[in-house]
């Protein structure tokens, strides 16, 4: 099995450089190709020697995705369908805003957690991807618009901290000074409310975001939308969060998907209140984007309004996620499970 050459660390790099009779320099010249100017071959790789790039083909593998589909809403929102080389798919969307870029990548094929609102889980878990896989993923994202983003969120398909290793492999080459070089600042996982992983993230130490799906302010609500076996009870949610805070300084996100007679109510909203200012956070309030079969739908935009006054009433430091990609079905999840209807999987 040829290993993933975007993975490799610098003394790695330098090592096998000195075993096929290169010298070390050239390892800054490749991770330039690979980092900076997002190579998905040897061949482009135009200032090396060619017994370098036969090396280098014959020893690595470069790429190990290709884009099987794409969608393009009206506002600019860009989804990809991407297949591995066992035929697996998993979807990344770029996401343009007057001021920045963002990319929504996926972390699994398929999602353990199976939220019932959410087509992510739509088909069971199939596996992790590793960090090579993910590395593709950001960098066929970076191909697409021929430069870095502005800024990166792991809220497609998957729960990233139950990915654990693969996901902070490829956050460490993603933020690697010597590697790509983006800010941590920058970065953002999402997650239904794994303990476990959110106190181990804490303890990296650094200054990635941190979003956690909560999605009712009660566990009686949390259960109609989160099946028991990954479902963490909300005190226990908390003091992690806590803990994420103190450790890395980092302002916690409850993304919030407001759904129509489930989560919407004045009591829900004052409970939620007393919840986020608890934990020094802050609301990303997600008006429910329908998916099919799901039996849930969006409050009215009068409901949504109230809801949003009523935390900043509060004082609750709040925002309303607009939509992006409405047009093209762009909630986490969807392209994929066309394709697997399509493919008849």
């Amino acid at each position: 099995m040829k290993k993933p050459l975007n993975t490799l660390s610098e003394p790695e790099m330098v090592e096998w450089l000195k075993s096929v009779g290169q010298p070390g320099y050239r390892s800054a010249q490749i991770f330039d190709w690979l980092y900076r100017k997002f190579a998905s071959g040897p061949d482009e790789m135009k200032n090396l020697p060619s017994a370098l790039k036969n090396a280098l083909q014959e020893n690595f593998v470069l790429t190990q995705c290709s884009v099987i589909k794409t969608q393009k809403a009206d506002d600019g929102t860009s989804k990809m369908l991407l297949e591995f080389s066992d035929g697996e798919c998993v979807e990344s969307v770029i996401i343009p805003s007057k001021d920045r870029t963002t990319f929504c990548l996926s972390s699994q094929i398929g999602c353990p957690v199976g939220c019932f609102f959410c087509a992510s889980g739509e088909g069971g878990f199939v596996r992790n991807l590793d960090a090579s896989e993910i590395l593709d993923e950001f960098f066929t994202c970076c191909r697409s618009i021929g430069r870095l983003p502005d800024n990166i969120v792991f809220m497609g398909t998957g729960e990233p901290l139950m990915n654990y290793s693969n996901l902070i492999s490829a956050l460490d080459i993603i933020c690697g000074e010597k590697q790509v070089g983006m800010s941590p600042r920058r970065t953002t996982v999402s997650t239904s409310g794994f303990v476990p992983g959110i106190r181990k993230f804490a303890d990296e130490g650094r200054p990635w975001n941190l979003a956690v799906s909560l999605h009712s302010p009660t566990d009686e609500g949390r259960a109609r939308l989160i099946p028991d076996k990954h479902r963490y009870p909300i005190h226990e949610i908390c003091e992690a969060c806590r803990y994420y805070f103190k450790v890395t300084g980092r302002i916690v996100t409850f993304e919030y998907a407001l759904i129509k007679g489930l989560n919407d109510s004045h009591d829900d909203v004052l409970k939620l209140a007393e919840i986020v200012s608890s934990c020094s956070a802050k609301v990303n309030l997600i008006p429910f984007n329908a998916v099919e079969k799901s039996g849930f739908s969006r409050p009215d935009r009068s409901k949504i309004i109230e809801f949003e006054s009523t935390l900043r009433s509060n004082r609750i430091p709040v925002t309303v996620r607009i939509e992006k990609g409405d047009n093209i079905n762009a909630a986490c999840g969807q392209l994929r499970v066309s394709h697997l209807k399509k493919e008849g999987k």
